[in-house]
C-alpha cells in the first residue's frame, strides 16, 4: 500500500466498489475466526489487533461504508493509533501551542515595555523544538506501525473481495 503523502500521520483512502453497503457490512460482521478484532457500529467498521498483539504504536483501521446507490458503495478508510494514544498526542500538541502563544505574547509585551524578554523567547523556541519532537515521534510511530497497517489493509481487501 503506497501512502500518498509523507507528511500525514493518519493515512486515508477512499474507493468505490460494486457491492451494496449492507453486503459489505455483513462480510465484516460475519468474520469471527479472524486474527483481528472487528467492531461494527452502524456504517462504521473498526479493525484492530487483540490486546496481546498490540504495542504502543499499533494502528487500527476505521472504515466507513456509505451507500452510493443500490449496487455501489463508497469505502472511506482511516488508519490511526489507538484513540486514547491519539487523544494524548493531540493534547500534547495543544499544550505546546498554548505555551508557545502565551510565552510569545509575554515576550512581545516585555519587548514593547523595554524589559528583558530573553527567557520568554527561549521558552517559546523550546516549544517549537518540542513540537518538532512530537511530530517526528509520530512519524517514527507510523513507520513502526506500517507493517501492521499493510496487514490490516490486506485483511480488509481479502474480506471485501471474498464472495
Amino acid at each position: 500500500m503506497a501512502l500518498p503523502n509523507d507528511i500525514i500521520l493518519r493515512p486515508r483512502f477512499k474507493f468505490d466498489i460494486e457491492l451494496s453497503n449492507e453486503d459489505l457490512l455483513e462480510r465484516f460482521g460475519s468474520k469471527t475466526d479472524s486474527e483481528f478484532i472487528i467492531t461494527r457500529v452502524d456504517d462504521h467498521v473498526f479493525i484492530r489487533y487483540p490486546k496481546q498483539n498490540q504495542h504502543f504504536w499499533s494502528p487500527q483501521l476505521h472504515l466507513e461504508i456509505n451507500e452510493k446507490d443500490e449496487k455501489t458503495s463508497t469505502v472511506h478508510g482511516l488508519f490511526g493509533p489507538n484513540p486514547t494514544i491519539w487523544t494524548m498526542f493531540m493534547f500534547l500538541h495543544f499544550v505546546v501551542a498554548g505555551f508557545l502563544i502565551a510565552f510569545g505574547i509575554w515576550a512581545y509585551t516585555n519587548a514593547r515595555l523595554g524589559q528583558s524578554y530573553a527567557i520568554q523567547l527561549s521558552v517559546a523556541f523550546m516549544m517549537v523544538a518540542f513540537w518538532f519532537v512530537l511530530y517526528f515521534a509520530g512519524r517514527m510511530g507510523r513507520a513502526k506501525g506500517k507493517p501492521e497497517m499493510e496487514q490490516l489493509f490486506g485483511f480488509m481487501r481479502t474480506t471485501i473481495l471474498e464472495s
